[in-house]
């Protein structure tokens, strides 16, 4: 199996106010949009796709499900600590602040207007000794 593309489809409540957040604050672009459903994005991260809770083309069991227990991360190469700040004097609420835990990962995390808990990721330089 030879994959094209990943994608991570995500069930809101509203689909909008999602989209804003991606396309606004992490540079998503919409690619194609539809009543109830909108697919985002981004040259350097995985393709993401919104659509509303109740939408009829998901299966029954799952069209009253919404984002929980998920956490999309991304890695970036460096720059963490701008991007919280940028974040931050945006408006966008900070729901974990920057750390930098034992074993060298840094890392901060936000959630948009409907729940989802986006993690920033930057890994420190090995320690040579």
């Amino acid at each position: 199996m030879q994959f094209t593309a990943s994608t991570v489809s995500l069930t809101v409540d509203d689909v909008a106010r999602s989209q804003e957040f991606f396309t606004a604050h992490l540079g998503y672009a919409v690619r194609h949009a539809a009543d109830g459903f909108v697919s985002l994005s981004h040259d350097d991260a995985v393709d993401v796709v919104l659509l509303a809770r109740g939408i009829e083309v998901l299966p029954p069991e799952q069209r009253d499900q919404r984002v929980s227990g998920l956490i999309l991360a991304f890695t970036v190469a460096s720059g963490l600590a701008d991007e919280e700040k940028r974040l931050r004097e945006a408006g966008v609420r900070i729901t974990m602040p920057l750390l930098e835990e034992p074993w060298g990962e840094r890392l901060f995390q936000v959630t948009d207007p409907n729940g989802v808990i986006i993690q920033f990721v930057e890994w420190a330089a090995p320690q040579h000794g």
